[in-house]
């Protein structure tokens, strides 16, 4: 699980451990998700019946068919307990409690044993940070040793240890969004398009794959932030940036982010030039409508358009920039768009590839 990327990795992980660790023919983890009142199946492994898949889009049971996950869980957390697992088997005998401190066998589960081919299951509650998570699930095969005490006791640890698992994999894919996530207006940050950049720029080497910039300047910032303050200002940029997310929304995995202050930008790896552009004149013109700032400036550089080899993330921004250089210089309500007039002869083109011409913030942008 420590060397898990993502939560779904990390349950898969755990799922297989503990499905060997208590030589089980088949192992699952499920969350509880309070909200909807259902556990929800991450992840099935081992031998999977006929209805069962690997990763499950949705396998999920109400929580009021094992009333053990609410009521046990919470009346025995209430008295001072430790969760501890049960073991429930298909043929249990006629009122037989559950071994997990009373109650009925749950005619669920046997059903589901019966059903699937299964003899017998340990069922092991998963918390976090104090609270239920979810449950760890082994089974075994019909005619194979039903699961004892022991290993309901060993159960409870696996369950403790899956859970540190978990609570490190949250961890960490917080720590990965914040990383990679504008604190302000929720969009990716910097970090984010260089990464995603510099990955779309190696398929355009190997497959021709386009990929376009879209750098916007957002208009009137410093205005609205000197007369009505920078809370005002704040909610511009939030507002912007929800305007670029739905714009970004049209173009099929496309990265809308905010590069710092008051630019933005829209990354696609795709889609072809031209639908970029119509995106970015749309951009502009929802810009134009928002209650404060005064528009947008924006430039587009694509390799779809005739701009010259793009050997580098640099070359794309400095096209990018200069073409929203252009556009702000002009105040115009449209994209301006390099390689577009003239080609390699475009004024845009001929901008960023002369460095004492370069605009101040793309200068700024591009210190190393």
């Amino acid at each position: 699980m420590a060397a898990a990327h993502t939560p779904r990795e990390s349950a898969h992980a755990a799922a297989q451990g503990v499905r060997q660790a208590l030589a089980g023919s088949f192992a699952a983890i499920s969350k509880w998700e309070r909200e909807l009142g259902q556990l929800r199946v991450l992840v099935n492994v081992g031998e999977l019946a006929d209805d069962e898949e690997e990763f499950p889009d949705d396998e999920s049971y109400p929580v009021h068919e094992f009333p053990e996950i609410v009521g046990f869980l919470h009346e025995q957390w209430a008295g001072g307990g430790e969760p501890s697992a049960w073991v429930e088997t298909a043929d249990p005998p006629p009122g037989a409690p559950v071994d997990c401190g009373g109650g009925a066998a749950n005619r669920q589960r046997v059903a589901a044993l019966r059903r699937r081919g299964r003899g017998a299951c340990v069922v092991a509650p998963i918390v976090l940070h104090g609270r239920a998570w979810g449950e760890l699930y082994v089974a075994r095969p019909a005619g194979a040793p039903v699961f004892d005490r022991g290993d309901a006791d060993f159960a409870s640890v696996l369950a403790a240890v899956t859970a540190a698992g978990i609570a490190q994999t949250e961890r960490l894919a917080e720590a990965r969004r914040l990383a990679f996530t504008d604190a302000l207006t929720g969009l990716a940050n910097r970090r984010a398009v260089d990464m995603r950049l510099d990955e779309g720029l190696e398929l355009h080497r190997t497959e021709r794959t386009v990929v376009s910039l879209v750098v916007c300047d957002l208009n009137g910032l410093k205005r609205v932030n000197d007369s009505r303050g920078h809370a005002v200002g704040d909610r511009l940029l939030e507002r912007f940036g929800s305007v670029l997310s739905l714009c970004g929304a049209m173009l099929p995995g496309t990265l809308a982010a905010r590069l710092g202050g008051d630019e933005f930008c829209l990354l696609a790896v795709g889609p072809p030039a031209d639908e970029v552009v119509k995106v970015a004149g749309e951009l502009c013109e929802r810009a134009g409508e928002l209650e404060l700032g005064e528009g947008v400036a924006v430039g587009v550089a694509s390799t779809g358009d005739p701009i010259g080899p793009v050997r580098s993330a640099r070359r794309l921004f400095r096209l990018a920039d200069a073409a929203q250089y252009k556009a702000k210089a002009a105040r115009s309500g449209e994209p301006v768009v390099a390689g577009r007039h003239g080609g390699k002869d475009d004024p845009v083109v001929r901008l960023a590839d002369a460095p004492d011409r370069r605009p101040g913030p793309e200068r700024r942008r591009f210190r190393r």
